[in-house]
């Protein structure tokens, strides 16, 4: 269930809101190799752990978009909004992979509401999503995303 849910009334208030963070989650090698056959990115990097042991990350890491698709499931942990009839992924505005998530590592989403905007029959949310990982200082992720509400 996500920590904070509210009614649509609501959510036109909270711009400036933080989040929290999510529960952390493992990024497994049988993730990675699902990704890349989903995606048809088999750069050894990713799906070569013997490889990629002696190359530039000491072990595979997962691809960039896999650690950004987790904004999905990790934004479900966060906020939902009750009283509305449809919900939508709208898009990114600014993505960067600021550092490589290596297999086995795990990642969690801190997020905050930077800006609400009514938008026809609904409203638009950006949210400050930075994908963190445990142990670094550097994130995996930063990136601005956004969703619609519609009554």
């Amino acid at each position: 269930m996500p920590s904070t849910v509210v009614d649509f009334d609501t959510l036109l208030t909270l711009s400036g809101k933080d989040l929290g963070v999510t529960d952390y989650r493992e990024i497994s090698q049988q993730q990675v190799n699902l990704f890349a056959d989903a995606t048809d990115d088999y750069q050894w990097i990713h799906v070569d752990p013997e490889r990629a042991k002696d190359g530039p990350f000491g072990a595979p890491i997962a691809h960039g978009f896999l650690t950004l698709s987790l904004i999905i499931p990790f934004w479900g942990e966060l906020f939902d909004v009750d009283g509305v009839t449809t919900k939508v992924n709208y898009g990114l505005d600014k993505v960067r992979f600021t550092s490589p998530v290596k297999v086995g590592s795990k990642v969690r989403m801190k997020g905050g509401i930077a800006e609400v905007t009514e938008v026809k029959g609904g409203a638009q949310i950006k949210v400050n999503a930075t994908i963190e990982i445990e142990g670094q200082e550097r994130p995996a992720v930063v990136a601005e995303f956004l969703a619609r509400f519609y009554k």
